[in-house]
């Protein structure tokens, strides 16, 4: 502090609140005599080798009646060896401005002493000075058993203080330090967890799954249908959620294939701007999907074989095949003896001789009627007819034949439909 009637004081000030930022200092009496306005400067001395901060200001103090007529004289007041030092050289400098302004004073006073002599003293005082002022600022012994404590600097570890290019190097590296971009971008980041720190899932035990909407990673133990999970089998949880629309996807979890209610995937979503949630759907697998295809195409009771498609088609693709003859019947080769099955019927057509006696088969058939069918068709070479049976075994049997000349009889003639049904 430099009072106005030229007293100077150096103290320490009390660091009242560290973080806020707060010192403070009390005048005592004796700095209360130097009325008038005060010029004072703060220099604040961090503990993390940082530089000092200087601040500087100024006040008034008043002068009080009783002090009227009390002159106070000029003091000088050093509260720690640092202030010493640059009191000592302040002194310096300005013995040097009153020794030059003494030469000044003194050029035109030679009568009184030579400037020869004038100058000799001035040089001894000045030397004897600087001599001093020397010898102190280069001790560093602590002449005056100056302490931490009393200077309230005891928090304050020894360490040495980085040079000043080594100070601006560091205060320089963009490496260790953060730019206002970067610090930006980090506080604008995503701020809330999906996962543990590790990353793995969010561990929950018996919670109702209606109550898990955050979105996240969950693995859900002890998850039931009563705690609305979709099986009861502990699971993997993942949930979407914007607003009020959450979206859950569980995943039965199972160590093999042989758990029903594991390895299996469902989802739902909860209504919006509501407490309620719609039912699990299931989602298919491959193999689940293969399995239901599999059960699906080996059902006989809805699924039909080739003979029903050949039944069925019949009519629009039957086709004529020769009838092979049994026990000495011949076909005859301008019209032979055909068949032919459409629509559950078999059509007979064409013509064959060299009859067999009555009650032989004249040939099988794998197309069986449900009941005998009796008919009877026309005689070639003489009028008449021949009597035929189709029996339930598919066997065309000949009966007999009725002509006005058996013996002129060659061949018998069918065109003729018999049901199967």
């Amino acid at each position: 502090m430099f009072m106005a009637d030229g007293s100077r004081f150096i103290k320490n000030v009390e660091i009242v609140d560290p973080v806020g930022g707060v010192a403070q200092y009390v005048l005592t009496s004796d700095e209360l005599k130097h009325y008038g306005t005060v010029n004072a400067e703060l220099n604040l001395y961090y503990a993390n080798n940082q530089a000092i901060s200087v601040h500087k200001f100024s006040f008034n103090i008043d002068r009080a009646l009783v002090d009227t007529d009390i002159a106070p004289m000029a003091e000088y007041y050093i509260d720690d060896f640092e202030a010493l030092i640059a009191k000592v050289n302040e002194l310096y400098d300005e013995a040097i401005e009153t020794i030059e302004e003494l030469r000044k004073k003194f050029e035109d006073l030679e009568n009184i002493e030579t400037k020869a002599g004038a100058q000799e003293k001035a040089d001894k005082a000045l030397s004897d000075s600087k001599a001093y002022t020397d010898e102190h600022a280069d001790r560093t012994d602590n002449p005056h058993s100056v302490t931490k404590d009393q200077i309230g600097l005891s928090n304050v570890d020894n360490v040495k203080q980085a040079p000043l290019d080594q100070f601006r190097a560091h205060d320089s590296d963009s490496i260790r330090h953060t730019s206002q971009v970067e610090k930006d971008k980090w506080n604008g980041s995503q701020l809330f967890k999906l996962t543990q720190d590790t990353g793995a899932a969010q561990y929950m035990t018996g919670i109702d799954f209606n109550t898990v909407t955050d979105t996240g990673f969950y693995y859900m133990s002890g998850a039931t249908t009563a705690l609305n999970a979709p099986v009861n089998n502990n699971g993997y949880l993942i949930v979407n959620n914007y607003s009020t629309y959450a979206y859950q996807e569980y995943t039965s979890y199972s160590s093999n294939d042989s758990t029903s209610s594991g390895r299996r995937k469902f989802m739902r979503n909860k209504v919006a701007s509501s407490e309620s949630w719609t039912s699990w759907r299931e989602l298919e697998s491959v193999e689940g999907a293969q399995s239901k295809v599999d059960a699906h195409a080996n059902r006989t009771d809805i699924h039909v074989v080739q003979a029903d498609k050949d039944k069925w088609n019949s009519p629009w693709v039957a086709t004529w095949n020769n009838v092979t003859l049994i026990n000495g019947a011949q076909q005859n080769t301008g019209y032979p003896f055909k068949f032919s099955v459409a629509n559950n019927e078999i059509k007979l057509r064409g013509t064959f001789g060299s009859l067999p006696a009555a009650g032989t088969t004249v040939a099988k058939f794998t197309y069986k009627p449900t009941q005998l069918v009796d008919f009877v068709v026309p005689t070639i070479g003489s009028y008449g007819t021949a009597r035929f049976a189709f029996t339930t075994d598919g066997e065309l049997r000949f009966d007999g034949l009725s002509a006005t000349d058996s013996a002129s009889v060659t061949r018998v003639s069918f065109n003729i439909g018999i049901p199967l049904w």
